[in-house]
């Protein structure tokens, strides 16, 4: 008989002789896939370590036409979210195990008509993207990265502010001497979204007819910063200012992640929102060899933005790939890919809030989630009375506790802070409605939603095993 009372351990306390070093390799492991910024350069880099597992294209299954137990597949939507298998004995009856995370984290997205100048100084327009504390993205260093197409259709990949030589991009503040009426703000109105415009540039061309120019008092479009800009970027990449309306080009903060603290333990970086569960998911799928249930990785887009848009969990790819699967793996033409969800089991894969001392007023300390205490369930999300929230019931609970405790990994329950401070969503509820059994599990995490965002090496650790116990040992 178990302990009456209960009393949690941190992570640390769950390691074993030698388990440190592991922990450390996967963290600077992970270090370096947080250099992919964007959705489309996570994709990229998910498929390349895919095909270097033995994963093949599901193009390249359907064109072989058989696909059976063991058979690795990724599929690859859009270049913006992609889909991992390893098939199973029975797809259909026995379901499939599955994580689902997303890689799309908040950002600034260009405008389609991104650039002006006012006062001798070159900007970019932006819309934000997600939910972001506005004032957070100023007066730091910010990258761009993303595609561009030029008239002639040649695609443009464009990075820029993040290598040490090249410059990084700025959004201007109000300085302090003159911000008493911005001081008088609510924070979420000191700096607006249509004030999020990057300075790119502040230096006018040298014109051969300048001089000329403004004896003659004209006005020449070639002197002017913005040209300037213009022409930078068209000697580099071949675009002009009309291109921008078919760009898909984000701002990010310059710079790549770091560890973090004294002792460090924890690790520093844009994007930890969601891209530490893709990165333990797909960790703990590449391991997994011939298994007796089909094994899957999600890897979504939007949603951030409601989950929305032909690459977001609510598109029909994912439901699409498995029918696809469920054919090629089986003659019997009855098999039906919705009896094989609603006999599916998942973890949704997504952070959870970590318990910040300097606010404690929005947790409640007894069900929060702790830096340090290993990987996070949360029954519920939503809002207020759970709404929008996926609610678990308490015999899949039992099972992730099995299998968890069976991989040796440290666990923790939380509620996304108390009752009425606010609230979240993820991907659970849009597996949900399809019967599959769902569960929200990630890491906790500090400074959600920020430009930087904080989490602990263990936490990540225990993500990876625990997800990888779960691929071994959830059962039907």
């Amino acid at each position: 008989m178990g302990d009456i009372l209960f009393k949690a351990k941190t992570a640390w306390e769950y390691l074993k002789s030698g388990e440190e070093k592991t922990l450390e390799d996967l963290s600077r492991e992970y270090i370096s896939f947080l250099d992919n910024k964007t959705e489309r350069e996570c994709a990229r880099e998910i498929i390349q370590t895919a095909k270097k597992h033995g994963f093949v294209s599901l193009e390249e299954v359907i064109k072989n036409g058989k696909a059976s137990q063991g058979t690795k597949v990724y599929f690859n939507n859009k270049d913006k979210s992609v889909v991992m298998v390893v098939l199973g004995k029975d797809i259909v009856n026995d379901g499939m195990n599955i994580i689902g995370a997303h890689i799309d984290s908040p950002r600034l997205d260009l405008k389609q008509m991104p650039v002006f100048e006012d006062s001798n100084l070159a900007f970019f327009k932006t819309h934000y993207y997600g939910g972001v504390k506005k004032y957070q993205w100023t007066a730091i260093p910010l990258a761009i990265h993303g595609v561009i197409y030029t008239k002639e259709g040649k695609k443009v990949e464009v990075v820029i502010g993040e290598d040490p030589n090249e410059p990084i991009l700025f959004i201007n503040d109000l300085l302090i001497h003159l911000s008493r009426e911005q001081l008088q703000k609510k924070l979420s109105e000191g700096i607006t979204g249509e004030q999020l415009n990057v300075l790119v540039g502040s230096r006018k061309p040298l014109s051969e007819k300048k001089e000329k120019d403004e004896k003659a008092g004209e006005f020449e479009k070639k002197d002017t910063v913005k040209y300037a800009v213009l022409e930078l970027l068209h000697k580099k990449y071949g675009i002009v200012e009309q291109d921008f309306r078919v760009a898909e080009l984000e701002i990010v903060p310059a710079g790549r992640a770091r560890n973090a603290g004294l002792d460090n333990s924890m690790i520093v970086g844009h994007g930890h929102d969601d891209r530490c569960c893709a990165f333990t998911t797909l960790k703990a799928i590449t391991e997994v060899e011939n298994p007796e249930i089909t094994t899957v990785a999600l890897f979504a887009d939007k949603e951030e933005v409601g989950s929305v848009g032909n690459t977001g969990m609510q598109a029909m790819y994912f439901e699409n790939c498995i029918a696809e699967l469920i054919a090629l793996s089986s003659k019997d033409t009855s098999l039906d890919v919705r009896r094989s969800f609603s006999n599916s089991r998942m973890l949704s894969a997504d952070v959870s809030a970590g318990f910040d001392p300097g606010f404690p007023s929005v947790f409640e300390k007894m069900n929060a989630a702790y830096i340090g205490n290993g990987i996070c369930i949360n029954k519920y999300t939503g809002s207020g009375g759970k709404a929008g929230s996926n609610d678990a019931n308490a015999e899949y609970l039992q099972k992730i506790r099995e299998c968890f405790e069976q991989g040796g990994a440290a666990w923790q329950t939380a509620e996304l802070g108390s009752i009425d401070a606010g609230g979240g969503g993820t991907i659970a509820y849009i597996l949900a409605k399809h019967g599959v059994e769902v569960v929200d599990c990630g890491l906790p995490v500090l400074s959600m939603h920020a430009p930087l965002e904080l989490i602990s090496k263990v936490d990540l650790y225990m993500a990876y095993k625990a997800y990888a116990s779960f691929y071994k040992t959830m059962k039907k």
